[in-house]
């Protein structure tokens, strides 16, 4: 029986580990190896990792990092933060990814997203897309760590971005971002209803449930999440996590 994917989405920084709160105040929550271990044995579906420094700080993220991942994954991982060549595109599949994240370079170079398509197809090409809610009520687009405001509205862009061949997307609410108080349902939906392509769903899952509301209401394939997989009680205490299958199949009303 069908059930969405469920993919840790995990920040690198300085080649550790990180859990921030909206976009802001990174934590340190331990060694990326060690947490693939971990989801390795959880039979975690895929990973997803960001390096949220990269962009700023002009580069690529950490090729040696990746390798290291790509030797010890057992499931799909995908990679983003500076990705701005094709070049680079080939390194990161090269290491171990199946597929890469694009952000800026989405809005920056959005030939990239058409040639990652063409080169690898478009399954190898997720665009990330962060939005947060301005003081009219309607979202706007961020870049750059959400510090540059895009003024582009989160649907229109997913369009576009569908349009240039990108695989999946990946809605992430910097509002909701590690505030474990739900989803954003409204931004979710949103986008999930104006492509045909898979959307990943990301901020704010604080529990288990919040997975199952996300896909009831929403017609997203798959739920991202960070601090629900790195943290465990209310004071946060970092222990990295995955639910087993009965939990799954519990959560999505399968047993």
């Amino acid at each position: 029986m069908y059930r969405p994917r469920i993919i840790p989405c995990l920040l690198l920084k300085d080649k550790g580990l990180v859990k921030t709160i909206q976009f802001k105040d990174p934590t340190y929550v331990g060694d990326p190896i060690n947490a693939v271990k971990i989801f390795n044995d959880a039979k975690a579906d895929e990973l997803v990792f960001l390096d949220i420094t990269a962009t700023n700080e002009n580069r690529p993220p950490p090729l040696d990092v990746i390798k290291k991942i790509g030797d010890e994954a057992f499931m799909p991982f995908a990679v983003g933060g500076g990705i701005k060549t094709i070049e680079q595109v080939r390194e990161i599949i090269n290491a171990g990814a199946e597929k890469v994240v694009l952000n800026s370079s989405s809005i920056e170079h959005p030939k990239l997203i058409t040639e990652i398509a063409k080169i690898f197809g478009s399954q190898s090409v997720i665009c990330s897309i962060d939005a947060k809610k301005n003081k009219n009520g309607n979202y706007d687009v961020y870049t750059h760590s959400g510090t540059i405001n895009r003024n582009k509205e989160p649907t229109v862009l997913a369009k576009e971005l569908e349009g240039l061949g990108a695989g999946e997307i990946l809605i992430n609410s910097i509002d909701r971002d590690g505030c474990q108080t739900g989803y954003d349902i409204e931004l979710v939906k949103s986008v999930a209803e104006a492509v045909n392509i898979p959307v990943i769903a990301c901020g704010g899952a604080g529990k288990l449930e919040d997975f199952k509301e996300l896909i009831d209401q929403t017609n997203s394939s798959a739920v991202a999440a960070g601090s629900i997989f790195v943290f465990i009680g209310s004071k946060r205490a970092v222990l990295i996590n995955y639910p087993d299958q009965e939990e799954i199949e519990e959560i999505f009303d399968l047993l």
